[in-house]
């Protein structure tokens, strides 16, 4: 039986069988080695695929720079002008030129007299050297009630507006304003709202300086002062805001002191006096120790005029003293405003649009519009003037020039 077996090879595995069987198991694995480079070559073909679509944006951001060179205004007018038969071309203005000499009447003017046509006629399209007749007309029709009628007030003036220019932004507010207000009188700026009249206080007083033209005061150029000079300037006004500007955290007596112990070296003992003398003229001696948010509006009004007055000016403004007040506190305020200018005197300036104010308290009244005087004179004679517009106004009339624009 163990022949046969060894014939039929299944002979029993023996210890260097066993040994040659691990030796060949540890041999196997080192076969396959080479086969791991193949996964490693292979990457590479799809590597160079994505630098392909990295070239492609590369040619639409070329194309953006072509529409780049269209809308420039030189690019056009250089086409124009270099394109053969064009508009502005040689051949063109040369064919223009002997049009208008075969048109023009033999003997007239000298051979050049022809070309020089030819360059006038083609002028408008380009130089904008007739653009000031439409300018002017447009600005002859917005400005077709503006007389500019000064009438003779009988005095010096105490202010004066030369050719005044100031804008904000694109927004003209005066444009060419010329105005004078008569010392020792109570004058009035009139007209519609936003059309200037609290910037002309400002200009007079140096808070706002004019684009152009000049601002006097008693003859001085305001834009031309120092600032020490300024200063002492302004201390020959007193102004009354439109809600008193009382300082919230003074009473009544300490905001009409304020003005004196800032600009004056006056003891306390002759502020006191002025001070009381100046909330007696405006009916407040009673409420001296009162705080602002305790006071009515017209009381407000009341204390903020005592507070103009303490420093004895020679120009006191009224900024709408009459806005925020009904109509009885406002003709109450008006008898004061006269009662305390024929005590004192000096230039009284009242900014407003109030009719009824005008009629009780004005001398003298200038109506400003669009940034100019319409009509300015004696209250008086504007009550009865022809313009269209100062009567449409100072009646109060809903036809006439002035609409809701």
């Amino acid at each position: 039986m163990e022949g046969r077996r060894e014939e039929d090879g299944e002979r029993p595995l023996e210890p260097r069988d066993w040994e040659q069987t691990r030796g060949a198991e540890q041999q196997e694995p080192h076969a396959p080695a080479s086969q791991p480079t193949r996964p490693h070559a292979q990457p590479t073909e799809p590597r160079e695929q994505p630098t392909e679509p990295r070239e492609q944006p590369t040619e639409p951001r070329e194309q953006p720079t072509e529409p780049r060179e269209q809308p420039t205004a030189e690019t056009r007018e250089q086409a124009i002008h270099d394109e053969p038969g064009g508009p502005g071309s040689p051949e063109a203005m040369r064919e223009q030129a002997s049009e208008e000499t075969r048109e023009r009447p033999a003997g007239d003017g000298a051979p050049g007299a022809a070309a020089a046509g030819g360059a006038a006629a083609a002028r408008p399209r380009g130089t904008g050297e007739m653009t000031h007749e439409p300018g002017s007309q447009a600005e002859a029709d917005e400005y077709q009630w503006h007389t500019g009628t000064k009438r003779e007030h009988g005095s010096e003036d105490a202010v004066e507006f030369i050719d005044v220019v100031k804008a904000f932004g694109r927004n003209r507010v005066l444009n060419g304003l010329n105005l004078g207000l008569p010392d020792s009188q109570i004058s009035m700026i009139l007209g519609p709202s936003g059309t200037g009249k609290s910037v002309c206080i400002k200009h007079m007083v140096g808070l706002l300086y004019p684009d152009e033209g000049d601002v006097l005061v008693h003859g001085e150029s305001v834009p031309n002062m120092a600032d020490d000079e300024l200063f002492e300037m302004r201390k020959k006004f007193g102004v009354l805001f439109q809600d008193g500007a009382l300082f919230g955290s003074m009473n009544v007596y300490d905001n009409t002191a304020f003005p004196l112990r800032q600009h004056t070296d006056k003891g306390e003992d002759e502020i006191r006096e002025i001070v009381s003398r100046r909330l007696g003229e405006v009916g407040l001696a009673a409420a001296a120790e009162k705080m602002p948010n305790e006071l009515s509006g017209g009381m407000r009004k009341r204390a903020g005029f005592a507070r103009a007055l303490v420093l004895d000016p020679d120009i006191v403004l009224f900024d709408e003293p009459d806005s925020g007040l009904d109509p009885v506190r406002t003709a109450l305020l008006c008898e004061l405003i006269m009662e305390v200018h024929d005590e004192n005197g000096g230039a009284y300036c009242v900014i407003t649009h109030d009719i009824m104010s005008a009629r009780r308290v004005a001398d003298y009244i200038a109506i400003l519009w669009k940034g100019r005087i319409v009509e300015s004179g004696p209250a008086s004679e504007l009550f009865n003037s022809d313009n269209q517009f100062v009567r449409q106004f100072l009646s109060g009339e809903a036809q006439g020039p002035l609409g809701m624009e």
